[in-house]
């Protein structure tokens, strides 16, 4: 017998066993078809990137019950002592689900300020990080090292020397290219700068497809930030000749708790190391005391990621598109749905609600702007009315419905988001906040271009439509 003819037969075995580990892992058919159909094409090179990209560890748990349990305890606290918190009706469903899937509790007296680009955020978060006198906590995707990222890390070097706290999650993957002395140099100030499960061969595998793509933000735990932006000179100057268009937010009141609480059970999960002292969650105090400033705006803090038995922020997603009555408003930047989104937001749109998808002309991932152009065109076909961004790049992750309820964060409209990554999004009950959302959503929509106004992308040439359809097949990889 010849090697040759041994090395295709151990692959060919190999592959069968990796379909058989698929199929067994009763994941979704779309995407357990998808990876039968790599892995017999290219039985070496699927089953690599099956290893690499494809095994789920959502059933594991790296964070245990007693750890969660104590980093919540506080959150619970001030949640039982919040005065006068009444559950708005339509959203207690909503609300509900989120408390008994992620222990996300609603935390009222919230204000919020919300940032459309970098050069309105990053200002203020540099004023922010000055005034900081206890702690600084950041929970963040890509920490670059160029102009914008070192401004940042000279600001939190200053602020350690002064005694101050600061304690720094970044993502192994998505600073892959940036140098390790850019870290190191923030270690050897004083500041605590860990990787998020840090990719290293031969633990390389799976993990690598599993990334903190959270942009969480705390400061002495009385301010909060949370949203799209990543500290990347990019989010102020552009890229490819193109402006980037983000949304961040600035949180005071009960939900930084809540902010605290996702950054601190990060922190374990990348450290080991239990933060559960008082001096974190200031608010307590204020709240007891009656001194917060008393209003109506609810929030709720939600993450998910692939430890946890359940998609929550998709769950919400999907609660908050079968909710609506008048209208859903959706910006995203990759626009990649699931089964359960897509069926939403076509059921909700041949129901009468105005329903609106936005995104970018250009995606910074042509893979994916190709593999999207079958749902765009989908979901027009069931009444939605969808809009390519023309002033930028789009990356904003905002959904507003009813003038009700809201949301903001780091979750893309994709299979990544739902189901791979760490992410975090900030859940606001509140007619003020939702009719903000609401207004720069139609900003946005007015910079932009009707995708039934593009004839050649509403009628594709074969050709386009195959290559269309072969990067839809293979979409739940990404």
């Amino acid at each position: 017998m010849s090697w040759n003819l041994l090395f295709v037969i151990i692959s060919q075995l190999i592959a069968i066993l990796a379909i058989v580990h698929v199929v067994l892992d009763n994941r979704q058919p779309a995407k357990t078809m998808a990876w039968a159909l790599v892995i017999y094409t290219m039985p070496v090179v699927g089953v690599v990137f099956y290893l690499f990209f494809g095994v789920n560890t959502r059933k594991e748990r790296y964070v245990s019950e007693r750890s969660m349990n104590q980093l919540t305890k506080r959150s619970m606290l001030e949640f039982v002592e919040q005065r006068d918190l009444h559950l708005p009706e339509r959203h207690k469903p909503l609300i509900d689900l989120f408390i008994n899937q992620n222990l996300a509790l609603p935390f009222k007296d919230n204000t919020v300020d919300i940032y459309a680009d970098g050069y309105e955020f990053f200002p203020v978060l540099l004023q922010e990080i000055k005034k900081a006198r206890s702690h600084i906590h950041i929970d963040m995707y890509i920490f670059a090292d160029d102009a914008l990222g070192t401004l940042i890390a000279d600001a939190l070097i200053a602020k350690a020397r002064e005694g101050v706290e600061v304690r720094v999650v970044y993502d192994d993957v998505g600073c892959w290219n940036v140098k390790r002395r850019f870290f190191e140099r923030m270690r050897e100030e004083g500041i605590e700068t860990v990787p998020f499960m840090p990719v290293r061969f031969p633990s390389f595998t799976s993990k690598v497809n599993y990334r903190n793509h959270r942009k969480i933000i705390v400061i002495d735990g009385l301010v909060g930030f949370i949203g799209g932006m990543n500290f990347a000179l990019r989010y102020v100057k552009g890229s490819n000749g193109q402006p980037w268009r983000d949304t961040m937010l600035r949180v005071t009141g009960g939900a930084v708790s809540a902010l605290q609480r996702a950054f601190l059970v990060d922190w374990y999960f990348v450290d080991r190391t239990l933060l559960s002292d008082r001096k974190y969650y200031p608010q307590h105090t204020a709240i007891a005391a009656g001194s917060q400033i008393q209003n109506n705006c609810l929030a709720q803090i939600v993450t998910s990621g692939p430890v946890t038995p359940y998609p929550e922020i998709m769950q919400g997603f999907v609660r908050i598109i079968t909710g609506a009555r008048r209208y859903l408003y959706l910006e995203t930047p990759y626009f990649l749905p699931n089964d359960p989104v897509l069926f939403a937001l076509k059921s909700v749109a041949l129901a009468g609600v105005d329903v609106r998808v936005l995104c970018p002309m250009h995606s910074d991932a042509r893979f994916v702007e190709w593999a999207s152009r079958s749902y765009l065109r989908e979901v027009v076909e069931a009444g939605v009315k969808v809009s390519l961004y023309t002033a930028g790049f789009l990356h904003s992750k905002v959904m507003v419905s009813d003038d009700a309820v809201s949301t903001c964060g780091s979750t893309n409209v994709d299979f990544r988001s739902f189901e791979n990554n760490f992410e975090a999004n900030a859940f606001f009950y509140d007619e003020g906040v939702a009719l903000r959302m609401k207004q720069l959503f139609l900003d946005d929509e007015r910079q932009s271009v009707a995708l039934t106004d593009l004839p050649e992308r509403m009628r594709a040439g074969f050709m386009t439509r195959l290559w269309e359809s072969v990067t839809r097949l293979l979409s739940p990889l990404f």
